[in-house]
């Protein structure tokens, strides 16, 4: 069974991001914001030093980080990402994600490419 996302797609809605729940110790935590076919947000809590490791996604995907520091592993090396930072990248684009010495959060939203959709 699946966890319903915080906004129905259906309803215009406002979450408050920050009160969507902390990670655990020694952990990472995501949630799912909005889900359609063409976008899907996701809420991600990272524990200090917790590592999504390299992987691919078919979607376009944008990363804004909202709290904390973290790195992000893209085009064959580490880059840093302060609160603020917002990523791009394009669809198969390989990359990893880690929190630094303290909790970490993104927003990671997803977006269906029109022209591979049809």
């Amino acid at each position: 069974m699946s966890t319903p996302s915080l906004i129905a797609p259906e309803q215009a809605q406002a979450v408050n991001l920050a009160a969507t729940g902390a990670g655990t110790a020694a952990g990472i935590v995501s949630r799912t914001v909005l889900a359609t076919p063409e976008l899907r947000l996701v809420h991600f809590a990272f524990d200090a030093g917790q590592e999504l490791t390299a992987h691919t996604n078919r979607r376009r995907a944008v990363v804004q980080i909202l709290s904390g520091t973290g790195e992000i592993f893209f085009n064959d090396r580490w880059q840093p990402l302060p609160a603020g930072a917002l990523v791009h990248l394009p669809p198969s684009h390989p990359h990893a994600v880690r929190a630094g010495a303290g909790p970490f959060t993104m927003l990671l939203t997803l977006a269906a490419d029109p022209a591979n959709s049809a």
